[in-house]
């Protein structure tokens, strides 16, 4: 048996590790192991596939990185044991890691020359000058003895959490699964000016819910531009480090709450349900879906969740002065239900419009922050006239202002 049918019967046999199969280069790989024994043509697409995957993800330089990191986002009974903080495993468990890891290990440092030289029809293609990749070396983790190996895993997932969850912060609820978001925004908390009282008492909530301690669900609202749903963002790019994850949640699919909550009940991190620019028309299916979910359903969230959610109504049903008419005789008991939905949010920050004197502050700390102290009084005078032309005042008239202003200081014009 040559090195490359072995390599591919042990990729087969994979217990634990089975699921990184399904990731893009090793499922590539795999093909490729295996067409050796097959056709020309088999192999040379598999080999101009495989090579095409790999380029595509950055890591012709580095195969063994690239098949390694994949058991670092794989989620199986060990990676979920071990972000949920367990560190005994049955021996069994041990065994078929050990043998798992050596495998990944082995078929990582497979070369491209092992692999010519292992097909039957190496002379055959010999003039083709196929392309090669560099083989590279493991992530840290996997590198060192294989039992000390296991233990640094074990770290791993307990810092990092597991499968999609290790690798990204972001998600959106879409098709009725949780998607990841690979570019998600890199707001920052620094990078928001003013409001610090409002950011504190979200950030005080958030880090209770982080540290196991009792935390309420959150609407953040008020006028446009000032921050609101920055805020969460904020958060995010913040506190990931410490197990925070978000999802985002269209507010059309409140219904489909208790299918998103079933799919992270379970999972070691802690998530914030994200819904942007909550409002109602009128109460219907989904305000009712809401209402459930933020108390009182049977598909209650759970343990791991939060919902934060921003508008720009603080009640978030729109009411009219005609609605306070008409016949119904218990028009009173009607008006309190449009208005209780906001009143099951337990944290309720209010983001309001700022004055001039808040307005031009916020200027000068997006100012300094861009280093440019020595325009100050242009910013101010240039700031203002920005916000008369746009009808009004607010954070993110501030920084709209400032990326405009920096773009010609930084080319030479005036302001």
């Amino acid at each position: 048996m040559n090195k490359m049918k072995q390599a591919a019967m042990e990729m087969a046999s994979l217990s634990i590790y089975k699921g990184i199969l399904n990731r893009t280069v090793p499922k590539a790989f795999y093909q490729l192991l295996w067409s050796a024994d097959k056709s020309e043509q088999e192999f040379l697409n598999a080999w101009g596939n495989f090579f095409a995957v790999l380029c595509e993800r950055g890591c012709s330089e580095n195969l063994a990185e690239c098949i390694t990191s994949t058991a670092l986002y794989d989620e199986n009974s060990f990676s979920l044991a071990a972000a949920e903080g367990k560190t005994e495993f049955p021996q069994t468990l041990t065994a078929a890691l050990e043998r798992d890891l050596q495998i990944i290990l082995n078929i990582s440092s497979v070369t491209p020359q092992e692999l010519l030289t292992g097909c039957k029809f190496e002379k055959e293609i010999q003039a083709l000058q196929l392309p090669l990749w560099k083989t590279g070396e493991p992530v840290s983790v996997l590198k060192g003895d294989l039992k000390d190996c296991i233990g640094k895993m074990t770290e791993y997932y307990r810092n990092n959490g597991c499968g999609m969850y290790a690798r990204y912060r972001a998600f959106i609820w879409r098709n009725k699964r949780i998607e990841p978001v690979a570019y998600p925004d890199k707001t920052t908390l620094a990078d928001l000016k003013g409001y610090e009282l409002q950011r504190g008492l979200a950030i005080e909530n958030t880090l209770s819910f982080l540290q196991g301690f009792p935390a309420n669900n959150c609407l953040l609202y008020g006028d446009r531009g000032t921050g609101k749903s920055s805020t969460v963002k904020a958060l995010l790019n913040e506190y990931y480090p410490q197990g925070l994850r978000v999802i985002e949640m269209p507010k059309e699919f409140l219904m489909d709450f208790p299918l998103l909550v079933d799919q992270i009940a379970a999972i070691p991190m802690k998530f914030i349900i994200f819904i942007d620019d909550l409002s109602f028309s009128k109460q219907n299916d989904t305000y009712a879906a809401l209402k459930a979910v933020l108390e009182g359903g049977l598909a209650a969230r759970p343990d791991n969740t939060l919902i934060y959610a921003t508008s720009n109504r603080r009640h978030l049903v729109r009411e009219t002065f005609s609605d306070r008419e008409g016949d119904e005789v218990h028009r009173g008991d009607t008006i309190q239900e449009s208005l209780s939905l906001a009143d099951r949010f337990g944290l309720s920050i209010n983001f309001s419009l700022p004055d001039k004197a808040r307005f031009l502050e916020i200027v000068r700390q997006l100012s300094k922050q861009r280093s440019l102290d020595d325009y100050i009084e242009e910013l101010e005078a240039g700031a203002e006239r920005w916000a008369t032309e746009r009808g009004g005042r607010s954070p993110r008239c501030a920084r709209q202002y400032i990326n405009d202003a920096e773009a010609r200081i930084r080319r030479g014009q005036k302001l």
